[in-house]
């Protein structure tokens, strides 16, 4: 297909829009989706159906071009900088503090982190249920603004408990100490009365 303009010499081009059609229907995507292989001009210009469009998609001559992607490259590296603390200042600031990390999540977070160690702590038996309970009423009551001071009042109450047990088991020493002295008090004086009393009896 060569014509003269001017004594030179143009090669027209062969009008593909049928086939453009054709084959958008066929692949169901829009013409500007559609590639035409630009080395098999004449095959292509010689389909003039539906079925000829689809061996030619099979063959490779006609290919549907990829969707461009929204690109999120510099999207990701904005979330690492801002991870790290950039652009968070507060300029780039609309909401509230409220707003933007809400007290409600706050204090959620808290206590699910308080329960968890004091549930850690009753299986491995670092406390028994009844310190459990209360302990776990009292972080209900927002008494433990955080994990530490909750470890700390743990140890300080097995502390207590443990100093507890022991003056109490020496309080107990102490009174069964004192019983078998008073016991074996009564049984001296038991004996020395019943040898008063025999004696007078002999006499």
């Amino acid at each position: 297909y060569q014509r003269r303009v001017h004594g030179a010499f143009f090669e027209d081009m062969v009008c593909l829009r049928l086939q453009k059609r054709l084959a958008a229907s066929v692949l169901k995507c829009g013409e500007r989706k559609v590639w035409l292989d630009p080395n098999e001009v004449t095959d292509i210009s010689n389909a003039n159906s539906r079925q000829n469009i689809r061996k030619l998609i099979k063959d490779g001559f006609v290919i549907r071009k990829p969707s461009n992607a929204q690109s999120r490259a510099r999207c990701r590296k904005n979330l690492a900088a801002k991870r790290k603390g950039r652009h968070t200042g507060p300029g780039k600031r609309k909401g509230t503090a409220g707003a933007r990390l809400p007290g409600k999540v706050v204090w959620i977070r808290r206590q699910r982190v308080l329960r968890r160690l004091l549930r850690k702590y009753r299986d491995s038996k670092k406390i028994d249920k009844h310190l459990y309970h209360e302990l776990y009423m009292r972080c209900k009551g927002n008494a433990f603004k955080n994990k530490r001071v909750l470890m700390e009042h743990v140890f300080k109450a097995k502390a207590e408990k443990a100093r507890e047990k022991n003056l109490n088991d020496q309080a107990e020493a102490r009174r069964v100490k004192n019983r078998q002295l008073r016991e074996k008090r009564a049984s001296k004086l038991e004996e020395k009365r019943k040898e008063q009393v025999g004696g007078a009896a002999s006499s």
